[in-house]
């Protein structure tokens, strides 16, 4: 029987003293439970590594993401993430126990919520790219939702796809980097993949390890770096980028600590000169 600290606890919902019923039987745990389906309400919420808000971000839920909840103590819920697996901590009040089916997804970078169907009201909150709303009644140009009025326009239906994910990755450019951020609001490079594949009708894991696995097929590229073209996903240790034609990588920098756009023999050999390394791998979609 499997130790859970053995297994990649990123996503593995299993500790010593709780794991998941369907993982009952393959590995050690004091109980196991059930879980339950619990939905984000807010804009987005922080998924930590532990139950404190100055442990570090893990990645973001957007609104309208399905999370099963496995334990709640102190304010904190410690679950899964439907979309991806990923395991971790959430703030406990920013999750609703009613699950509503979305209908719409939101399309454009950002938009706003409105108390109502006026664009001169005072915004609520704002929903990044991605974020998922179940629109109840239109009225006008505004889609009415239990939470207030969206923009209908900003909104794509749910099942809808983007046809060229480098374009969604392109709406990012300037967008300040953000360790385990996935909003317009500040995202890393392998949010960044994720969310623009999302957008696309890609299903993505969160890292940058799991997208270097499990995404596309690997491509024959030499250190020369020949033979690229735009949407292929280039890797380092720790690191993903997305190519926007033969030579040009967009990416969430650390360096640049936003989403830029540049030669990727400038990013290859910095990166190298920082001691992370040549690339490890190039992927297709």
């Amino acid at each position: 029987m499997n130790d859970p600290e053995i297994l990649d606890p990123r996503r593995t919902p299993a500790r010593r003293d709780l794991a998941a019923t369907s993982l009952e039987g393959e590995l050690a745990a004091a109980r196991f439970v059930e879980g339950r389906k619990m939905q984000v309400r807010e804009p987005a919420l922080p998924l930590r590594r532990d139950p404190a808000g100055d442990a570090p971000l893990l990645t973001e839920a957007l609104h309208g993401e399905i999370v099963t909840i496995y334990d709640e103590e102190e304010g904190w819920a410690w679950g899964q993430l439907d979309a991806d697996g990923y395991v971790g901590f959430l703030p406990a009040e920013g999750l609703d126990a009613t699950v509503t089916a979305p209908t719409h997804r939101v399309a454009t970078l950002r938009t706003f919520i409105y108390p109502g169907p006026d664009i001169k009201l005072p915004i609520m909150a704002a929903l990044s790219l991605g974020a998922e709303v179940c629109m109840t009644h239109s009225l006008g140009s505004f889609a009415g939702t239990a939470g207030g009025f969206i923009w209908a326009a900003h909104l794509a239906p749910v099942g809808s796809v983007e046809p060229d994910f480098v374009a969604v990755a392109e709406r990012f450019l300037g967008v300040p980097y953000l360790w385990g951020g996935k909003t317009s609001l500040g995202l890393d490079c392998s949010g960044l993949v994720q969310v623009s594949l999302a957008a696309s009708g890609i299903a993505a894991p969160r890292d940058s390890d799991m997208q270097e696995r499990e995404v596309g097929n690997a491509l024959a590229v030499g250190d020369g770096l020949a033979g690229l073209q735009r949407g292929h996903l280039v890797f380092w240790k720790g690191h993903v980028g997305i190519m926007r034609d033969a030579g040009t990588l967009l990416h969430a920098s650390g360096h640049h600590m936003m989403v830029v756009s540049e030669p990727l023999r400038t990013a290859r050999d910095r990166i190298l000169a920082q001691g992370y390394g040549p690339p490890t791998s190039a992927r297709r979609l």
